[in-house]
């Protein structure tokens, strides 16, 4: 069994923060001890799930159980191990197409491995099989009829996304929320901040890995946080309401066009390699229905995307009412916003902890309406931010 992520010794595990007990659990199975046939990881978005399942998948595949030093490690880690294959969804839904090819991947021997492992990182975005076309019968079948030597590490929020017929065949592992001091340190170890900006990162990231590190390594995503938690003190006027909603809209779309358009001529430019001299004849039918079908993908995507800015800047808002209820009943601690404690105070003088609350449940029904029924982002964050303009404002 491999040293234990902390020890001084560098392993497949040793980048998971705050996550000891799930690291004991795995580490035994890996050493075939309590092992299963089918995983389901379960925490908080940024409490490292895709992290957590590639570590385990590089533990099965190493003799040593995850040194993290030989080929078995670094090949897994780095996404190019044969018999470790990951399907994540950038979109709404996991089609049944991709789900297909996982399953008659899984029925393969290893070809080099130990075992063939299956990792989705995305297994609440299957969808009810009635309406994702038969995508979570597909992987059901092939949980329940285990091929030799495959395993499957689904990854999801919780238990509740995913399907009960397949949660029931797996063996359910719930990641914790890293503490501040763990996310801090990580920060510290890894990227080599300051202490004052590592201790920033981790507060405002609410235990957020990938979040954590984008603050503390990049000022434009600073900045953009800056601005989405000092919108609530900002709250005083219908008029400041719907100038708020428009501004975190073109936030979310500016964001997400700096990430699209990249990724976007990427896949293009691949696209056309493929088809090499054949996409210049205009009579292609072959390129033209590859090229619709890569645009049509793109467009989904960037609708998802923006979504996913949205949301974390939901809750990047939550996190500033929270602060709001702690100044006002005097919980010990810093703030989550501590930076903006006069701001806070500003929300935590005008509304009671109970109104506040209910500006928070104003958030979560936005991020409902936007991410369950599709409601347009614009109707949904102005719906919101008129419930959270304060009392005593401007009508």
């Amino acid at each position: 069994m491999t040293s234990p992520a902390g020890s001084g010794t560098r392993t497949v595990w040793s980048d998971l923060v705050g996550q000891r007990s799930t690291i004991d659990v795995l580490q035994h199975a890996a050493a075939g001890q309590g092992m299963t046939h089918a995983w389901l990881i379960t925490g908080p978005p940024g409490s490292g799930r895709s992290n957590v399942a590639l570590a385990f998948a590089a533990a099965l595949q190493c003799r040593l159980g995850g040194c993290g030093e030989c080929s078995d490690c670094r090949s897994v880690l780095a996404g190019s191990h044969p018999d470790v294959s990951v399907t994540r969804s950038e979109t709404s839904t996991l089609y049944i197409k991709e789900v297909r090819e996982l399953v008659q991947r899984s029925a393969l021997a290893p070809s080099h491995g130990r075992w063939q492992v299956m990792v989705i990182e995305d297994a609440d975005r299957l969808g009810d099989p009635d309406h994702a076309r038969g995508t979570g019968n597909a992987l059901l079948k092939a949980i329940e009829e285990p091929t030799p030597k495959t395993v499957w590490l689904l990854c999801a929020p919780t238990v509740r996304d995913v399907l009960p017929t397949i949660r029931s065949r797996c063996r359910t592992l719930t990641l914790a929320t890293p503490g501040t001091s763990d996310v801090a340190t990580f920060l510290a170890r890894t990227d080599g901040v300051s202490e004052t900006l590592a201790s920033f990162a981790a507060r405002a990231s609410q235990g957020h890995i990938g979040r954590a590190r984008a603050l503390a390594l990049n000022e434009e995503t600073r900045t953009r946080r800056r601005e989405v938690v000092s919108i609530p003190a900002r709250l005083t006027s219908l008029g400041s309401c719907m100038t708020a909603a428009t501004n975190l809209a073109e936030l979310a779309k500016e964001e997400t066009e700096a990430i699209t358009a990249e990724a976007n001529a990427a896949e293009v430019a691949e696209l056309q390699s493929v088809f090499g001299s054949e996409r210049k004849d205009t009579t292609s039918r072959a390129y033209r229905a590859a090229l619709a079908d890569l645009e049509r993908m793109q467009k989904q995507k960037a609708k998802r995307r923006v979504l996913d800015v949205i949301d974390r800047a939901l809750m990047d808002l939550v996190s500033v009412y929270r602060d709001a209820i702690a100044l006002a009943v005097g919980a010990p601690g810093m703030l989550v916003n501590e930076e903006l404690r006069g701001d806070v105070a500003v929300v935590a003088r005008a509304a009671s902890p109970d109104q506040v609350l209910r500006m928070i449940d104003a958030i979560f029904t936005a991020r409902e309406q936007m991410l369950e029924f599709n409601v347009p982002p614009q109707l949904a964050l102005e719906s919101m931010t008129v419930a959270l303009q304060l009392p005593g404002g401007r009508p």
